[in-house]
């Protein structure tokens, strides 16, 4: 199983970016996806996270940080996870990666057992 993530890039203050994380391989139906992010000198922390394709409810988390700015949304027939970013903030400069695992608690990075390589999201002006 590979995750690639993708989109990252240079954007202003309240600018928009969307994310995406494409899976590769076979991927159980019970794997959730997560966005973590990680900022020079800062620990990796959670962004987002979708619940498992197996989930009906299409269950969704997000950081207090991100609430009410950013969405998770997945395309089941593109096996792709997006992260559609609004109202951008330069705090929000990260490198941001996607991992599918089966999450007990799904800011635990250590509960995920695939990684992406990250990409990278600057906002400045």
């Amino acid at each position: 199983v590979q995750l690639q993530a993708s989109g990252g890039g240079l954007v202003q203050p309240g600018g928009s970016l969307k994310l995406s994380c494409t899976v590769s391989g076979t991927l159980s139906n019970y794997y959730g996806i997560g966005w973590f992010r990680q900022a020079p000198g800062k620990a990796r922390e959670g962004v987002s996270c979708i619940g498992a394709v197996s989930s009906s409810d299409g269950t969704t988390f997000y950081a207090d940080s991100v609430r009410g700015r950013f969405t998770v949304s997945r395309d089941n027939a593109k096996n792709t996870v997006y992260l559609q970013m609004n109202s951008l903030k330069p705090e929000d400069t990260a490198v941001y990666y996607c991992a599918a695992g089966q999450p007990r608690i799904w800011t635990h990075f250590s509960d995920y057992d695939y990684w992406g390589q990250g990409t990278l999201v600057t906002v400045s002006s």
